[in-house]
């Protein structure tokens, strides 16, 4: 199996995350990783990188970090469709919770999703994220406790 990773994006691979699309049926999930990436330069919070599966870009991942809260907050996770169902969410995710857990102040790590037969919650779940029962409009809200 690959080795994944979380690098930062750069000159040198902007454009190929850029084309990183998920399939049609997932759209509704996540926001393209052009609007994602534009948000994050406006959005001081904001932590980003690519995921990649040994050199091959194969996501993105960003989150919204709070320290001195204590809050963060996944806000945006994608896969790209070619890549999907081969272990590197998973594994991308895992390094994530670890770097959070990491953190100053990281009691939690929450995260929304559209709740859909189609949605990741499945996936977050596997993951040990629970339903808080809270929404955020129409995203049902999920939690990872750091106890």
């Amino acid at each position: 199996m690959a080795t994944v990773s979380l690098r930062p994006i750069t000159s040198t691979n902007v454009r190929e995350i850029l084309d990183l699309r998920v399939s049609p049926e997932q759209e509704k999930f996540v926001a393209p990783n052009a609007y994602s990436l534009s948000e994050a330069l406006f959005e001081p919070k904001a932590w980003y990188r690519a995921v990649y599966a040994d050199e091959t870009p194969v996501g993105f991942i960003m989150m919204e970090e709070d320290p001195g809260q204590g809050k963060y907050y996944l806000w945006r996770f994608l896969i790209g469709a070619q890549h999907q169902g081969k272990g590197y969410g998973y594994q991308a995710m895992r390094l994530l919770i670890e770097r959070v857990r990491g953190l100053p102040n990281a009691k939690e790590m929450t995260l929304s999703y559209v709740p859909d037969e189609h949605s990741p919650q499945p996936f977050y779940q596997k993951l040990g994220f629970v339903d808080t029962g809270e929404a955020d409009e129409d995203e049902l809200i999920m939690r990872l406790g750091f106890e």
